[in-house]
């Protein structure tokens, strides 16, 4: 027996096979069969051996480097994510290589200083009649930035991972995307990538609680007043390790929190799709609705902890200052080299004419890391001077 009953109970029928005909594992280029791994296991060491995987160390999740190498970087929360994920998937009896492929791949597109970085570059692009979206610029990353193979650009990944990079947190309008028209925007994404977004909110929501104490922001006391759900955590390890210092119960009661996500996640999401009797991947297409959920009542605990964790340490005045010294680094770079672009390295002075100044430099940017996108900063601060 394993977690929730469902070793036995999943969702099998409704997962995506993964077989080599399976259309959801071709690739846009052929490639050679492996026969000792599977199309998503080879997609999983693909992403993980991609430049930009290897930049997500130096890229801003709440806190930025600078400040502690205790602090999540977007590396180690992609990592938890894919921890969530693929236990998610084994539980519900669903494509596990799958589910973790989509976890690693699914912040690749997020650019320096996380989202006070990705605001500023989509205030930038808005004045150029663009946006910047993380998820689409993933997509631009696997299929034509990254750079490993002699007989295409790109990863070479699966349908169903390229799918999932586009559809795991959001649904985008056939209508205002025909571009996509390949990825089934009229068709829910499978579980696979349905679970990848509620896998993230578990991992942050957990992270960033532990990331603020550790900060010194937030407080353990504070946070048990106003977070119901970290509260009866945090009583109920309390129980167990009477007279244990607080750090070390309220370490656990994260994990404790943690696990009533994840285990919740699994039960409504295999409830959810028994409720519409679904027996195969189509079904789970066709449904309206995304299967993957919450419960009513761990939907309530999750927004609750997402106010506080906004009302008291995304919006606080620390983080405020670093988010406005962010945007205004990306900002000052974006209208630099709008206004010089032949200081834009040659690669990218190459790709103007097909796609246009604004939308290069906001790949540049993008790319960067926080220390990187630092330097940049200073030098190009010292060349205006002279």
């Amino acid at each position: 027996m394993t977690l929730n009953g469902t070793k036995n109970s999943g969702l099998h029928c409704c997962a995506v096979c993964g077989d080599a005909d399976d259309a959801l594992t071709q690739r846009v280029y052929a490639a050679p069969q492996r026969p000792s791994r599977t199309a998503f296991q080879r997609d999983c060491e693909r992403i993980v051996q991609a430049r930009a995987f290897r930049r997500l160390a130096g890229k801003t999740q709440v806190f930025t480097s600078r400040a502690s190498d205790h602090f999540r970087s977007r590396l180690t929360h992609t990592i938890e994510v894919a921890q969530i994920a693929r236990g998610v998937a084994q539980e519900l009896g669903l494509n596990q290589e799958l589910a973790e492929a989509l976890a690693l791949v699914h912040d690749i597109g997020h650019p320096p200083f996380g989202h006070a970085g990705e605001r500023a570059l989509d205030e930038c692009l808005k004045r150029h009649g663009l946006r910047f979206d993380h998820n689409l610029h993933a997509l631009r990353i696997v299929e034509h930035f990254e750079l490993r193979y002699a007989a295409h650009r790109g990863l070479n990944l699966t349908a169903g991972v390229r799918e999932g990079i586009i559809k795991h947190s959001r649904d985008y309008s056939p209508e205002q995307y025909p571009e996509l028209a390949v990825y089934l925007l009229d068709r829910m994404p499978p579980l696979e990538a349905q679970i990848i977004d509620l896998a993230d909110e578990i991992a942050y929501l957990t992270a960033d609680l532990d990331d603020g104490v550790e900060s010194g922001l937030l407080e353990i006391d504070h946070i048990r007043e106003r977070v119901d759900l970290l509260a009866s955590s945090y009583a109920h390890v309390e129980r167990q390790h009477a007279g244990v210092d607080a750090k070390f119960l309220f370490n656990e009661a994260l994990q404790l929190m943690q696990n009533i996500l994840t285990d919740d996640l699994i039960a409504t999401t295999l409830a959810n799709t028994r409720a519409i009797a679904a027996t195969s991947l189509d079904e789970v297409r066709s449904h309206p609705a995304r299967l993957a959920t919450f419960s009513p009542l761990a939907e309530a605990q999750r927004q609750q902890e997402k106010r506080y964790l906004y009302e008291t340490l995304y919006t606080c005045h620390a983080l405020s200052l670093e988010h406005e010294k962010a945007e205004q680094v990306v900002t000052a770079l974006f209208d630099f080299w709008i206004a010089e672009p032949q200081e834009l390295p040659s690669g990218y002075v190459e790709q103007i004419e097909t796609e246009g100044l604004a939308r290069v430099v906001a790949d540049y940017i993008a790319g960067m890391t926080d220390s990187f996108i630092l330097l940049q900063y200073a030098q190009v601060k010292r060349a205006v001077r002279r």
